[in-house]
């Protein structure tokens, strides 16, 4: 698989009040959009969320340039106040060298990341640049994806930090601008970074875990404290037309029969999962087939298709890091984003189409 003392009160409010201002998502705002990048304004005329999605085909990921970090490290770069990080993952320099410069100019930087992982040279640059990285020392895995800047913007998705995640696999990548948002992710990294509760340590103390944002309803879950396989099921359940799925793995036997169920009831249900996890681990691919879904066994040659989403009713996407298998479900700590919005789903509508383009 491939996070003062009373004579500065007034500095940091002013800090405060331009971070509003400048730390948003709306700095890429003349970005160009193209079939796996771009912005996305919500119905009531928002730019408070940006969807951006990897293309390994791009001419430019070879040279490892063009793909989301490069928004991200931009949106890095604008931080004023802190920059909080939970990373599963960690090797890509850009993230890296913004991060280190952050750190630099005063920005408090921290950082919670998966112990197995953080034995890489691009780890130990940002320790010996004095940020503190906390690993989680858990059987289970911080599988988290997010960066929470200045508490008023959010980056997620099922992109890890990584070279490979970034330009050699599929995945996605979100920014939400929102200050309730924000705090929700805070909430989650607090208590992992300070309390060191990982996995089922972990307590249900979201703050605002249904929010509607410029008129779009957003739901926001971490597992294993949230209960996010029943909320998923429900979703699934309530499907009156389509759904369509990307899953770099699903073992898990309730998601599985609950999307058959579906497809024998006359709901059309279409997916691609990732070819290698189909190999080595079954997953539901057969059962699929079986049932006589339409789901294929991805495209990408280079790497891992490595997607978390569901698409419903061509409205209401989930996504995040979230695969979905039982370990996700009760041993790992990881976050999912509901969005209920045409707009998002029609973009991810174009990347699942791509993804089955692809698969042939």
């Amino acid at each position: 698989m491939n996070i003062p003392t009373a004579p500065y009160i007034k500095i940091s409010l002013l800090f405060i009040s331009v971070a509003l201002l400048l730390s948003s998502c709306n700095q890429f705002s003349l970005r160009t959009p193209s079939p796996t990048t771009g912005e996305l304004t919500s119905q009531n005329d928002s730019d408070w969320l940006q969807i951006y999605f990897t293309d390994p085909t791009a001419a430019s990921a070879s040279s490892y340039e063009g793909g989301p970090d490069q928004a991200l490290t931009k949106a890095i770069e604008t931080a004023r106040l802190s920059v909080d990080v939970a990373a599963y993952s960690l090797n890509l320099w850009s993230i890296r060298d913004a991060l280190i410069h952050a750190h630099k100019r005063g920005v408090i930087v921290r950082i919670v990341m998966e112990s197995d992982n953080m034995d890489v040279s691009e780890v130990q640059d940002l320790k010996d640049a004095g940020i503190q990285i906390v690993g989680d020392q858990h059987e289970g895995l911080m599988h988290d994806k997010f960066v929470v800047i200045d508490q008023n913007e959010v980056w997620t998705g099922s992109m890890n930090f990584t070279a490979g995640g970034t330009y050699w696999d599929n995945n996605n990548l979100i920014c939400i601008h929102s200050a309730q948002a924000a705090k929700d992710y805070a909430t989650e990294f607090e208590e992992m970074f300070a309390k060191k509760r990982f996995g089922p340590e972990g307590k249900a103390d979201t703050p605002y875990p249904d929010l509607t944002i410029n008129g779009t309803q957003v739901e926001i879950y971490f597992s294993p404290d949230d209960g996010v396989a029943k909320r998923i099921l429900e979703l699934i359940n309530n499907a009156q037309d389509s759904i369509d799925f990307l899953a770099y793995t699903m073992t898990s036997d309730e998601i599985g029969q609950a999307l058959r169920d579906k497809a024998q009831a006359g709901i059309t249900v279409k997916g691609v999962m990732d070819d290698g996890q189909v190999k080595s681990d079954g997953t539901e691919y057969n059962n699929f087939v079986d049932a006589g879904m339409d789901v294929r066994l991805d495209g990408n040659e280079k790497g891992l298709m490595h997607h978390k989403v569901i698409i419903i009713d061509q409205e209401i996407v989930i996504t995040g890091s979230y695969n979905f298998t039982a370990s996700a479900e009760e041993n790992n700590d990881e976050n999912v984003v509901i969005l209920q919005d045409r707009n998002a789903a029609q973009r991810y509508l174009e990347e699942f189409q791509r993804m089955v383009d692809q698969a042939g």
